[in-house]
């Protein structure tokens, strides 16, 4: 308690006075006493929560306020995926300011599970990820798709063919990304379909970590399709003929949360861009 009101610049008795203020309010004791330590029981969790969900629609609408008051400017906050952010992200923050420059971002870089969580919070007003998420909570814009290939080194045997199907390289050993990251379900989702069991010698959370182990030697990976002037060098990228080997990738955003004028203004952006050829 005392570091809790130390943390809080206020006294410890006016802290206990307004955790049992909160207590009678909602008609339950919030804490239990463990070892002279309050620890957060049941109810506490379910407050904590409530609470925490209630401080970001707090922020969210005085962000929102401000961006009616001044469309010009503004926070963005973005998440996208650890495999865009080398790039793409960077690339459409840059083109979006050169017509907007006193809008701000706020940058989010995680898997699609952990980037779903936060959109559902209300942590982050749009998200660039791919697949489409499950859920039907969030709604989708398609901007582009990717095909996925098969990254094998230079001098491996299947490095030469056109085309290659899941199933003609299960007897090699497989770098993959981790769960939960939406690659690694696509992943999954092919392997399964072929009735694949793959030997997996390497699991990472970045695909140039993929790219560079399987340029050693060390094993064979699926990969989104890279532009020409990021492919790694001695590595040969082989398109999968599986059906489903393909990442799309998209906006999300809240169903039924109004966007920010300015975060609207992004979404156009980004839309429009999409139509272009991202």
């Amino acid at each position: 308690m005392r570091d809790a009101a130390d943390a809080l610049h206020i006294s410890q008795p006016t802290l206990s006075r307004a955790l049992a203020r909160i207590e009678r309010q909602v008609g339950v004791p919030l804490f239990d006493r463990v070892n002279h330590r309050l620890q957060l029981n049941d109810y506490g969790r379910i407050m904590l929560e409530h609470t925490r969900r209630s401080l970001t629609e707090l922020h969210s609408a005085g962000e929102r306020i401000a961006a009616l008051r001044n469309p010009e400017s503004g926070t963005v906050r973005l998440g996208f995926l650890h495999s865009l952010a080398s790039w793409f992200v960077p690339e459409i923050i840059r083109v979006f300011r050169e017509s907007a420059p006193r809008v701000n971002f706020a940058l989010n870089q995680a898997p699609s599970e952990a980037i779903e969580a936060m959109l559902a919070r209300g942590e982050i007003d749009v998200a660039v990820i791919g697949p489409r998420p499950a859920a039907d909570e969030f709604d989708w814009y398609e901007l582009y798709v990717e095909r996925l290939c098969l990254a094998v080194p230079e001098s491996h045997p299947l490095a030469g063919r056109a085309t290659i199907r899941i199933a003609d390289a299960s007897d090699n050993a497989f770098i993959m990304l981790r769960r939960p990251f939406g690659l690694r379900k696509l992943v999954d989702e092919l392997f399964a379909a072929a009735g694949v069991v793959p030997q997996i010698v390497f699991e990472t959370i970045e695909i140039p970590t993929l790219e560079g182990l399987v340029a050693a030697g060390f094993g064979v990976a699926v990969v989104p399709s890279p532009r020409p002037t990021k492919e790694t060098e001695g590595v040969r990228y082989v398109p999968l003929d599986d059906v489903g080997a393909f990442r799309p990738i998209g906006l999300a955003w809240p169903v039924g949360r109004e966007p920010s004028p300015v975060v609207t203004r992004f979404l156009a952006f980004l839309a429009n861009r999409g139509q272009e050829g991202a």
